[in-house]
């Protein structure tokens, strides 16, 4: 089973640098954004993480019974973070975007550990979507959605 695991984020990140070659500038700028946003979280930076999100936000998180704006944007990791947990480490494992004017549409999977207050680690996989808009002050993120993958979920 672990063979089969390592075999297939083989195979994804073959499939990953065959995308990065295709993608507009918009979209590589936006790429290292997506870094970004994550780098924030681990360093559980709201000011700069906040900054990511343009002020007529609306998305969808898993966590979340109906869709948030920017002023709910830190709820999830303010809950994560109260609860002791501590992003580890992460992987960003791009699925495909599309950039069409101001618009870039990022879809990726998350793998990410979280470091429990007793030491331990827990793996989740997350499906993210995000919405970016150019404006004059770059690339803020106007939509999205997230939702746990299905395998854990088993």
């Amino acid at each position: 089973m672990r063979i089969l695991s390592v075999i297939s984020v083989a195979a994804l990140m073959l499939f990953t640098c065959s995308l990065f070659a295709q993608q507009s500038a918009q979209e590589q700028a936006v790429w290292k954004l997506e870094h970004s946003y994550w780098q924030d979280v681990q360093a559980v930076d709201l000011v700069r993480y906040r900054a990511l999100w343009h002020p007529n936000f609306i998305g969808w998180p898993f966590m979340s019974d109906h869709p948030q704006r920017k002023d709910h944007i830190t709820d999830w990791l303010t809950g994560y973070t109260s609860k002791g947990l501590h992003l580890k480490s992460y992987t960003i494992l791009p699925a495909g975007s599309q950039a069409t004017g101001n618009i870039v549409v990022t879809y990726y999977r998350l793998a990410a550990d979280w470091a429990t207050k007793d030491g331990h680690d827990k793996r989740e996989t997350t499906r993210i979507t995000h919405t970016w808009i150019r404006t004059g002050d770059g690339w803020q993120i106007v939509g999205g959605m997230s939702c746990i993958s299905a395998t854990d979920k088993k």
